[in-house]
């Protein structure tokens, strides 16, 4: 049997993917006030936005529980994997990669687990595991797909405009973006999440620079993986035919932000994450 590959909801990569390129997908949970959801499982991405936007209070999100992750690696291990990689929500922004770590030390004397902090988040995740999953699916060693996952992971970017911080402020991820609190109702903040945390990128004054803002991120024809994420953006294909002439022979895969992201950034976010091309 092949490397098998996990990875936790963080990674808003679509389910899509992940059922066709075998991706187990550990969950975390939402919680509103007393009412607690299993993200994926029990909560849709659109059943989220839609409780977020009526909620009088800000929802909280947990980790998996050490025991979600060693059902999931026995499991593998039971069908005959080879050997298991998972990649997570970033360690800075979480306690996912603990329980992740725990789970696979039950596991020693029997599959071979490696716990890979993606040092990311949303489709920043998704893009090392979409990676990983391909590599697994044509048979690379476990050696090889951790090798060419830490070696991208070091090449990869993340940047998104957001429509207000305040979910980030409320939920304690804000980081070093706390720098953009002031007059934020005359700016679109722009954020970058840099060595798995969350940092600035720049403040411009109207949502249409702020997309072009993104796009001039891009080193034009150097990408080798792009991915757009968003959070119910009415001008996703706008956006989307701005990116084109930046990345004209990239793949480019559109993930939804789901909850575990869209607690804290609330709606209406567009971003990028791309993986350099190796010089």
């Amino acid at each position: 049997m092949p490397v098998r590959i996990v990875t936790d909801s963080a990674c808003d990569l679509p389910e899509a993917i992940c059922a066709e390129l075998g991706v187990e997908v550990v969950p975390l949970t939402i919680r509103f006030g007393n009412r607690e959801f299993v993200d994926r499982k029990e909560l849709s991405i659109d059943a989220f936005w839609r409780e977020l936007a009526a909620s009088p209070v800000l929802p909280e999100t947990a980790a998996p529980s050490v025991g979600a992750f060693e059902e999931t690696f026995r499991r593998l291990s039971d069908d005959g994997a080879s050997a298991i990689v998972c990649i997570n929500l970033s360690a800075r922004l979480s306690a996912t990669m603990q329980s992740a770590q725990v789970a696979a030390k039950a596991l020693d004397g029997t599959t071979p687990i490696e716990i890979i902090d993606s040092l990311s988040a949303s489709m920043g995740i998704g893009n090392l595991v979409l990676h990983a999953a391909r590599r697994a699916r044509a048979g690379a060693s476990l050696d090889e797909i951790v090798r060419e996952v830490n070696d991208r992971r070091q090449r990869e970017h993340v940047f998104a405009t957001l429509d207000t911080l305040e979910y980030l402020r409320k939920g304690g991820r804000i980081g070093g973006a706390q720098a953009l609190l002031g007059s934020m109702l005359s700016i679109k903040p722009i954020i970058s999440v840099l060595d798995g945390v969350v940092e600035p990128a720049g403040r411009v004054r109207t949502r249409s620079k702020a997309l072009r803002f993104l796009v001039d991120q891009i080193p034009v024809g150097k990408v080798e993986l792009i991915s757009v994420l968003h959070a119910n953006a009415p001008d996703l294909d706008e956006f989307l035919a701005m990116l084109e002439p930046a990345v004209p022979d990239a793949e480019v895969t559109v993930g939804s932000i789901g909850p575990v992201i869209g607690v804290h950034t609330g709606p209406r976010v567009m971003g990028i994450a791309w993986i350099d091309r190796q010089e």
